[in-house]
């Protein structure tokens, strides 16, 4: 039985940013639609703390396809050759259950994470937002900053990372490679400062962004924490915003940015306003003035990286690109 192999260099050529983002978002609404099923991931976590191993099944009814994320998260990798999410992504076809593809994981998370990014500030983020913070220097700066580019029309970008020399490192990359002035600040207070748009991308276990840096009528996106007890965003930023997040189930029993500040009685399960797919359906209402800040918390769920593979693997068939191999599944 013949496998294709999609490997990392392959997979950004086929997912462009701007297509990811109109990709998303239809992934996202026949997830409100009830087209998919997709539990919750399954994650074991090394005695040491150092790491852990995440599993990440889904279905899609209107692909059709069903797939599973198999990654690791090392976040001690940041500032190396390697990235901290490492991982395959496993395409079955849903006629026979055949295992039609293999694709690295590293970048189907990088680019489809900041596209869903890209799609919350699109129907949340004032028409008019054009100045950027970024807080992080990773591989999600990185694409959050692509995605964004695309959303709206950025004028001004600052970068803050808990090391000053990587901030500059990412400024002067980053400023080459999209035409842009990106400006490296010793803050992250300096960075979100009258920001219109601000992306939180860093592995910190306690908050980075504090409530009362926040302007009126500002944009979040909180994509780094995922875990129960780790956070971005402190409970004054949570309280203050109207929360949008990917996946009610998913942010009720894995996000620490939510259930820290739900455990100090500073909110409830009510203040989760709707997911983005229901937005996008318009089933829920998004930013009602000007003056709102509005935050989305994205989790990361595995139907995005179903639909990200699906369509990575048919463009992959069209243009003849990847590696086909021998895996077995026949019978002798």
């Amino acid at each position: 039985m013949k496998v294709r192999i999609i490997n990392q260099t392959e997979i950004r050529q086929l997912l462009p940013m701007a297509e990811c983002l109109d990709l998303m978002s239809e992934a996202l609404k026949a997830l409100a639609r009830g087209a998919s099923i997709l539990p919750l991931r399954q994650v074991i976590a090394l005695p040491d703390k150092s790491g852990l191993l995440a599993v990440m099944p889904s279905y899609s009814g209107n692909l059709p396809a069903m797939g599973v994320k198999v990654i690791s998260v090392f976040p001690g990798n940041l500032g190396t050759e390697l990235d901290s999410h490492q991982g395959a992504v496993l395409l079955f076809e849903t006629e026979r259950g055949r295992l039609i593809a293999i694709l690295d994981a590293s970048e189907i998370t990088a680019i489809r994470t900041a596209a869903v990014s890209g799609v919350a500030t699109r129907v949340l983020a004032r028409e008019d937002a054009t100045d950027l913070a970024i807080l992080g220097s990773g591989v999600q700066a990185r694409t959050h900053l692509e995605a964004m580019l695309v959303a709206r029309n950025i004028a001004r970008v600052r970068v803050w990372s808990r090391r000053f020399e990587n901030a500059c490192t990412f400024a002067e990359s980053e400023s080459l490679r999209n035409n842009l002035s990106v400006t490296a600040v010793r803050t992250a207070q300096e960075a979100v400062t009258a920001a219109d748009i601000i992306c939180t991308t860093t592995a910190a276990k306690e908050p980075v962004l504090f409530g009362e840096w926040i302007s009126p009528g500002a944009h979040i996106n909180a994509a780094g924490a995922f875990g129960p007890t780790t956070r971005e965003l402190d409970t004054v930023a949570m309280v203050k915003s109207r929360l949008f997040v990917d996946r009610r189930e998913s942010t009720l029993n894995e996000s620490g940015d939510f259930l820290i500040p739900k455990r100090e009685g500073a909110i409830s399960d009510a203040h989760i306003l709707g997911e983005l797919g229901e937005l996008l359906i318009e089933k829920v209402r998004g930013r009602t003035a000007p003056g709102e800040i509005t935050l989305f918390k994205s989790m990361g769920i595995a139907i995005e990286d179903l639909a990200s593979a699906h369509y990575i693997y048919n463009k992959a068939v069209q243009q003849g690109i990847g590696t086909s191999i021998e895996l077995g599944g026949e019978r002798s």
